[in-house]
């Protein structure tokens, strides 16, 4: 089985600058560590970089940063200030300019409802689609997830990740929340609805209070898959961003309750874990 995690961060605070690091993930993150976490698993295995929120002006070394280091990296997806509309068109030129670039993320989960549907943050994006770059939204909240679905609709020519299934409220293994309490499945099922919005299956083990479970995720999953399709889901770590206790063992952990409710649910496992991923960012198929 050839797998590509779409969304992996790697990072060394003696190397850049990460103003939001704290606990258990504030240390290195490369890839003595991402081996010990994938020590065991015998599957061919490459990796789409997600960027861990640099210090603004070192988004281009971050995507340097990580080419150098010894790792199949197939493709990265770098920061973009989108939001400072035209001014941000030289960055998206030299961003384009390195080789294995494929998208941008403007971290929105922290922002108010509606950042992402000013104008500058528009003419921003807009520029992003003209250079071919996809965009990775990681929101929180219904509202945010509206937000998402009208950036869709005013930009139909921008290709649209929704990271984390928009980080629904998932409660624990022991206490596991209902995803049809408050408005997430209805706000996923409204985004499916855009034909240029697709969904990582990754993020849900740090949105857990506490320990997780296949059984406390599965629904959530359902809900997707519902939604999208599997045609439209695209497998994820988030390592290590969501195993701040234990990244070593957490990403096997997700990685088989996805591939178990993969085989339960009939799914074709090599799309949804390799191939949906080249088609969205563009990559040539292994």
């Amino acid at each position: 089985m050839h797998i590509l995690d779409a969304h992996l961060h790697l990072w060394d605070p003696a190397v850049l600058d990460y103003g939001w690091l704290s606990g258990d993930l504030d240390r290195t993150f490369g890839p003595r560590e991402l081996e010990h976490a994938l020590a065991g698993m015998s599957d061919d295995r490459a990796f789409i970089f997600m960027q861990a929120d640099a210090r603004p002006d070192q988004a281009l070394a971050e995507v340097d940063w990580v080419a150098s280091l010894p790792l199949p990296v197939r493709g990265f997806i770098a920061f973009a200030a989108l939001e400072q509309g035209d001014a941000v068109a030289e960055h998206l030129a030299a961003l384009s300019s390195r080789p294995g670039v494929v998208g941008v993320r403007r971290l929105l989960q922290g922002e108010a409802p509606g950042f992402a549907l000013t104008p500058d943050f528009l003419r921003g994006a807009e520029l992003a689609a003209v250079h071919g770059l996809v965009f990775d939204a990681c929101v929180r909240g219904e509202a945010q997830l509206r937000d998402v679905a009208a950036l869709a609709d005013e930009l139909p020519q921008l290709s649209i990740v929704l990271d984390h299934l928009g980080k629904p409220v998932v409660g624990s293994a022991e206490a596991p929340a209902d995803p049809s309490a408050g408005g997430w499945s209805r706000s996923i099922r409204d985004l499916a609805e855009r034909p240029n919005l697709v969904c990582k299956v990754s993020g849900l083990p740090g949105e857990s209070d506490g320990a997780f479970s296949a059984a406390q995720f599965e629904p959530f999953l359902d809900v997707a898959l519902e939604a999208f399709g599997a045609e439209r889901l695209l497998y994820a770590s988030d390592w290590p961003a969501s195993f701040p206790g234990d990244a070593v063992a957490g990403y096997g952990a997700w990685e088989r309750i996805v591939r178990e409710w993969i085989a339960s649910r009939g799914i074709d496992a090599d799309a949804v874990l390799r191939t949906n991923a080249e088609r969205v960012y563009g990559l040539d198929a292994t």
